[in-house]
């Protein structure tokens, strides 16, 4: 018995036509997804290299104002050393000149309170 039927329609079968034309449904419906992430990550990317930008900027900008204050450090510090040793200096003098008065009045006080012969 030989049954020459066309059992494709059976059971909700899909026709070969209708199986291509789901599957392009499916890859079209990637290719939309596929293009909004890759405009999301220009987008995103493009926002990356702003804030590089930025970041760069503010970085030289950083650079040079810690080179202005390092040079602003070392004069301060060659200018207060100079005047620290200079006041030194003048402390130590005083000292000498105070430590020379005493010892002069002292051999005057010891010349006064000697005994009377």
């Amino acid at each position: 018995m030989n049954v020459d039927m066309d059992t494709d329609d059976w059971l909700g079968c899909p026709t070969p036509l209708e199986m291509y034309q789901h599957q392009c449904a499916i890859l079209v419906d990637e290719l939309v997804e596929t293009e909004r992430m890759l405009l999301r990550a220009r987008a995103n990317i493009a926002g990356l290299v702003q804030m590089n930008d930025l970041l760069m900027a503010s970085k030289a900008d950083a650079e040079e104002r810690l080179v202005v204050a390092v040079e602003k450090i070392s004069k301060l510090e060659q200018q207060y050393s100079f005047a620290s040793v200079q006041s030194v200096k003048i402390i130590t003098g005083q000292r000498d000149h105070l430590l020379r008065e005493n010892q002069r009045l002292l051999v005057e006080l010891s010349v006064y309170k000697q005994p009377l012969a």
